[in-house]
């Protein structure tokens, strides 16, 4: 079983992590000049979350259905999305492994990566204000939870 336990709790984490980023004056705009939507689609368990990004609108993030167009969609396991969160997954890596499968321009998020950098810290201090230490323990390998991928030793 992985770290959270029903899409209402990817919400109260991820998705909370979003609307902090969306509202952030310093952050916002750096974001909104990637000019596209993103979805990223979520499982174990099933959840969505949809950011509009464009220059000439406010930052939108959808949590669960939305009437948003996604340029980018980012499939992914949301323990995989969890520890990105917390500074332990690297975005090239996770691509090339198939643990994020990208549609769409990718250039435009990777671009977005040293961005989010300052929001590790804030994912880390919502899970710690909702008493959640859980949330923080070690990370285990770079495989995605329920995966059968293995970690070699050189």
């Amino acid at each position: 079983m992985g770290h959270f336990k029903d899409e209402s709790d990817v919400y109260q984490f991820i998705g909370r992590l979003m609307q902090e980023l969306a509202a952030d004056p310093e952050l916002e705009p750096k974001f909104r000049r990637a000019d596209t939507t993103v979805q990223y689609r979520m499982h174990d368990p099933d959840a969505q979350i949809t950011v509009q990004l464009r220059p000439d609108h406010d930052m939108q993030v959808d949590l669960g259905p939305s009437d948003l167009d996604p340029e980018v969609v980012m499939s992914l396991a949301a323990d995989t999305a969890h520890r990105f969160w917390l500074g332990k997954v690297n975005v090239t890596v996770a691509l090339a492994r198939g643990h994020i499968v990208a549609k769409g321009p990718v250039a435009k998020i990777l671009r977005l990566v040293p961005l989010v950098k300052p929001a590790f810290a804030r994912y880390e201090q919502i899970l710690r204000d909702a008493g959640r230490p859980d949330l923080l323990g070690p990370a285990g390998s770079d495989a995605p939870a329920g995966s059968n991928a293995r970690a070699s030793r050189a």
